[in-house]
């Protein structure tokens, strides 16, 4: 069973189309990288998966749970899947170790000490162990944003959301976000990308997903996607993206 999959997605805002006809699908421990130009249905159709965003026509299952359904416990699927957004959605006046720690307590019930010890690991993981103690506004945001799939990851979450993790860093800092997320790939983490970082996609996705105007054109292996995308679309966005 796929532990995501996406079935005939349809999403309306008012008379706007904006995901038209969307199939695909993430299998346990698969990287897919979701790209394509700005206001193509990337972002929406990542939040769709985990029911930020309600959907009109179609189906989702996450774990063999289905995201749309009415009676969907839809904030304790959440828990189960990591989200990772542009801006970090930190919490200001708490530090970083509380951030990592509230959730843990309030939704999974773990006790204060666990907790902290959970957070604790994952912030050496992402190397950020000394900021234990600070607040989001004393780091960059390369170390916000590690922090922020450091509090994702403590919820033990069984696959991890990306919506454009990196468009908010300065270049400087993107490499080190990145870096965590191909240690994430390395260990079988099941994850879906929205991201213009061509470089990970080739480096690190199993698959790619290019959209255009809310259609999935291309769901393709990365080496099929880099080397020959069937649609003429893909093709001249990967000519401008890949000159650079």
């Amino acid at each position: 069973m796929a532990m995501i999959e996406i079935r005939d997605v349809n999403k309306w805002f008012g008379r706007f189309h904006v995901l038209v006809d969307c199939t695909s699908a993430v299998d346990k421990g698969e990287v897919v990288v979701v790209c394509g130009p700005s206001g193509s249905g990337k972002s929406t159709l990542i939040k769709c998966v985990n029911g930020l965003e309600p959907f009109q026509k179609g189906e989702i299952h996450v774990n063999g749970i289905s995201v749309g359904t009415a009676g969907t416990d839809l904030p304790k699927l959440r828990s189960h899947v990591g989200m990772v957004f542009q801006h970090f959605e930190l919490f200001p006046h708490m530090t970083v170790i509380e951030n990592l720690t509230i959730a843990q307590e309030k939704v999974l019930g773990r006790g204060r000490d666990a907790a902290r010890d959970k957070g604790l690991s994952l912030l050496d993981r992402v190397g950020l162990t000394e900021f234990a103690d600070k607040h989001p506004g004393q780091l960059s945001g390369g170390q916000q944003q590690r922090v922020a799939i450091a509090r994702a990851l403590a919820m033990d979450p069984i696959c991890m959301l990306f919506d454009e993790p990196t468009s908010a860093l300065d270049p400087e800092m993107i490499g080190e976000v990145l870096a965590v997320m191909q240690d994430l790939a390395r260990d079988g983490m099941t994850m879906m990308v929205v991201t213009h970082e061509m470089g990970f996609a080739r480096n690190v996705a199993h698959r790619v997903i290019f959209m255009d105007q809310g259609r999935i054109l291309e769901d393709a292996t990365k080496e099929e996607f880099f080397g020959t995308p069937r649609s003429e679309r893909a093709q001249t966005f990967l000519s401008k993206i890949l000159s650079h």
